[in-house]
């Protein structure tokens, strides 16, 4: 029997194509553990302060306006001076007012020496009366016209009053005691009552701090309220523009009487010391107020959270494999943060390797790391959360 051709050739293509198959290369070896510390979670002190965005307000400001009309004649300050009440501020020309008033009291005059004359005439006309030298008629007559001099002195009377309040305001004096503003016109103004803003004075010790809380943190606030009894303490304090912390503790002033309902906040303002004239109106700021609500927390070190789209993350250490776990993160107080949900007490969590690690990772856990002896702890004002 004879073969084709082509049949050798055949079989020794389909044994080297075995043998090729058995000398195929195996699939990539797994991958080594990844070397990990581990952090043993546990309660610590947690004594923190809650950072509210605010701005510092006088207790009392008053914008100064003129109450008569006229050109400024006198201006008695420097702008940015510390006045005090009563001390001169402005003058009006005061020639027509003066004038004025000189007029009325000319009135009066008159008016007191025609009640003099209608006075006499009706006691003489009374004493004829008596006597039935005269007709009762005239003496009604001389009695009426005693009443209406009467009335014409108190209307001039009036007169000169009203004039001389006219020539007093425009002298113009500081309503309270504080710190004057820039003026806001100069020598030969002209000046309109109601329309003209002069200047602004404000008191500037003490000073207020006005921000905005969570209606529901009202309870909490009226708590530090009936607690403080109008002392200050450390509960309250300012972090300045220059993130330096103002050295003077504050008090709770006041909570405001109602909820803002677009917003669902309740203002709340803290007074604070100003003898050094640091706090200036208008300055923005951050009032840091301390929380001891419950100061034993769970506490992780922040390195071992990760963030993931606005969530935040923890490899749980299980044996020798890693579980990625969501947490429920609060404040950041130095290098930890507060954990409100998600890890359990003397639970091990990765803070070293974090970033090699992924959902049931092998790793080699070196020694764990126990929570540093507890202290209480002061946020700055980067970590620190902010609310509102």
């Amino acid at each position: 029997m004879r073969y084709p051709v082509q049949l050798p050739v055949l079989i020794c293509f389909t044994i080297l194509a075995y043998g090729c198959a058995d000398d195929k290369p195996a699939g990539p070896p797994p991958s080594p553990p990844v070397q990990i510390a581990v952090y043993t979670v546990q309660q610590e002190n947690a004594a923190y302060y809650d950072e509210y965005p605010g701005t510092l307000t006088s207790l009392n400001e008053v914008e100064i306006r003129p109450q008569v009309s006229g050109y400024i004649t006198g201006i008695y300050f420097k702008d940015g001076q510390r006045v005090t009440k009563g001390m001169k501020l402005y003058s009006i020309d005061q020639q027509q007012y003066r004038a004025n008033v000189d007029q009325q009291i000319a009135n009066l005059n008159v008016a007191k020496a025609n009640l003099a004359r209608v006075q006499q005439d009706a006691e003489r006309y009374a004493d004829l009366a008596k006597k039935d030298a005269i007709a009762r008629q005239t003496l009604e007559h001389a009695q009426a016209d005693l009443q209406a001099s009467k009335m014409q002195v108190a209307a001039a009377q009036a007169a000169v009053r009203n004039v001389t309040s006219t020539l007093r305001f425009s002298t113009i004096t500081s309503p309270l005691t504080g710190t004057i503003g820039i003026s806001q016109v100069k020598l030969g103004a002209a000046v309109a009552p109601g329309q003209t803003i002069l200047n602004t004075v404000s008191s500037d010790n003490p000073m207020a701090v006005d921000f905005a809380v969570d209606e529901k943190e009202i309870g909490r606030f009226i708590n530090l309220q009936q607690a403080a009894k109008g002392k200050g303490d450390s509960t309250f304090t300012i972090v300045l523009p220059d993130q330096s912390v103002y050295p003077v503790p504050g008090k709770l002033s006041f909570i405001d009487r109602a909820v803002d309902p677009q917003t669902g906040t309740i203002k709340v303002r803290i007074v604070f010391p100003n003898d050094k004239k640091l706090l200036k109106p208008g300055m923005s700021c951050n009032i840091r107020v301390q929380n001891n609500s419950s100061t034993q927390k769970l506490m992780i070190p922040n390195k071992a959270v990760v963030e993931q789209m606005g969530e935040y993350f923890v490899y749980v250490i299980s044996g020798d494999s890693a579980t990625q776990r969501k947490v429920n993160i609060g404040t950041r107080i130095m290098e930890k943060v507060i954990v409100n949900s998600g890890l359990e007490l003397n639970e091990n969590v990765a803070i070293e390797g974090v970033q090699k690690l992924k959902e049931g990772a092998k790793v080699v856990v070196g020694a764990a790391r126990s929570a540093t002896p507890p202290t209480t702890a002061v946020p700055t004002t980067d970590t620190a959360r902010k609310r509102l």
